[in-house]
C-alpha cells in the first residue's frame, strides 16, 4: 500500500461532493430535511435526477432518510458533513474563491493562474 492509497477514501469523499447537483442537494438538506418532491421543486431538477443523486449520497452514507407513512424525508446523516461545508466556505473566502479561476477545475476556463495553469502558460 502506497501513501496515495491511504488518500483514496478522502478523494472519494470529495468526488461524491464534486457534482454541482449533488452539492446543491446537500446544501439544501443542510437547512433541514426534505422529500424528493420538495427537492425537485426547490432545485428545479427532474425527479429521476434527484433520486439518482440521493442514491449516490446515501451510498456514501452522507445522506439518509426516515419513512413517515408513504413519504421519505431525507436529511444529512452526520453533522461532520456540515462542518466540512462550513470549512469549505471559509477556505473559499480565504482564497478569494481563486479556485473558480483554475483552468482545470474552475468555472472560467479562459483564466489561467497559479499552479493549475499549463506549463507553457505558467512560464510565460
Amino acid at each position: 500500500m502506497t501513501s496515495l492509497d491511504g488518500l483514496a477514501p478522502a478523494a472519494a469523499l470529495f468526488h461524491s461532493l464534486a457534482d454541482p447537483m449533488r452539492l446543491s442537494i446537500v446544501q439544501r438538506l443542510a437547512r433541514g430535511e426534505a422529500r424528493v418532491v420538495d427537492l425537485t421543486r426547490e432545485l428545479e431538477l427532474a425527479q429521476s435526477t434527484v433520486s439518482k443523486h440521493l442514491a449516490c449520497l446515501r451510498g456514501c452514507k452522507l445522506v439518509d432518510y426516515r419513512a413517515e407513512g408513504r413519504q421519505s424525508f431525507y436529511f444529512i446523516a452526520t453533522p461532520e458533513l456540515l462542518d466540512l461545508l462550513r470549512s469549505a466556505e471559509h477556505l473559499l473566502a480565504a482564497t478569494n474563491r481563486a479556485v473558480a479561476l483554475c483552468p482545470t477545475y474552475g468555472t472560467d476556463a479562459d483564466q489561467q493562474i497559479g499552479a493549475c495553469a499549463p506549463e507553457t502558460e505558467a512560464r510565460a
